[in-house]
């Protein structure tokens, strides 16, 4: 094989490489944002009333969708624009390589261990909160106009930025690795209209944010001292102080560790067989 003959199916690969991987990343934003799912399957419709119009000789609905397909794109990008930058954003924040370092074990113990503290203590005197946990998507966007803090998650400090009446207690705080960048952060509040409308701004905030990005939202309701979580664009509600933590741990839990324990675990298990 010549090296023209090699570096042209090189070239190939490395080009449907790049496209799954614009696909990947474009269809992983759109699952998690609400709006953009509306979008998909309104297009997704009319493709389907145009190939029935087609083959049910159906003339006057054909005309009109095939003006619809002509001029949709362009309505399409005017109309949502915000959502079409919103996805574009998301991929442009996704840090591939992974931006802050992995805690490791005893790390993130620690950091549940202070967090759970605090949520115990604004659960019990019905305090509000919202902590959001950066992980693959960067929210820089969320802490360049926030109050900087820059320090370890502790109790102590959780407590006191939430406490009623202080500065920063309406607004988020931000978790980057095993600190608190920021406080005082307004995020952008859930569209869904399946939402429950009983639920408060802090709810929607969190489920905003966990559509927008992977972060990870923790709640304490002010009226009711339920506790949440909001991840991946769902919003589990009301948990126990036990389901809290264990959820929270699994989230936090990183992909390659969970990868090596599941080795690890059938290696034990063959182990076992084998001592039998």
């Amino acid at each position: 094989m010549s090296l023209q003959a090699l570096w042209s199916i090189l070239t190939k690969i490395m080009d449907i490489c790049v496209v799954w991987l614009l696909f990947y990343y474009i269809l992983k934003n759109i699952r998690n944002n609400v709006k953009m799912i509306l979008i998909v399957k309104g297009v997704i419709l009319v493709l389907f009333i145009e190939v029935m119009s087609k083959v049910f000789n159906l003339y006057t609905v054909g005309i009109i969708f095939e003006y619809i397909l002509e001029w949709g794109p362009l309505a399409v990008i005017i109309i949502f624009q915000p959502e079409i930058r919103s996805v574009l954003e998301s991929i442009g924040r996704t840090q591939l390589l992974g931006r802050h370092k992995t805690l490791t074990g005893d790390e993130r113990e620690k950091m549940v261990c202070e967090i759970m503290e605090a949520v115990e203590y604004l659960k019990k005197n019905k305090i509000g909160a919202l902590m959001v946990i950066e992980r693959d998507i960067s929210l820089q966007e969320y802490i360049e106009p926030a109050t900087k803090i820059y320090a370890d998650v502790s109790n102590e400090l959780l407590c006191n930025l939430f406490f009623p009446n202080s500065p920063l207690h309406d607004g988020g705080i931000i978790i980057q690795g095993n600190r608190i960048t920021c406080a005082g952060s307004v995020f952008k509040t859930s569209m869904d209209p399946n939402v429950n409308k009983k639920l408060g701004t802090r709810h929607r905030a969190a489920l905003g944010i966990a559509e927008e990005s992977d972060a990870l939202a923790l709640i304490v309701s002010e009226e009711t001292g339920r506790i949440s979580i909001a991840c991946d664009g769902d919003l589990n509600y009301n948990l126990s102080l036990d389901e809290f933590r264990l959820r929270l741990m699994e989230e936090l839990k990183p992909k390659t560790e969970v990868f090596y324990e599941a080795d690890y675990e059938e290696e034990e298990s063959d182990g076992e067989e084998l001592d039998d």
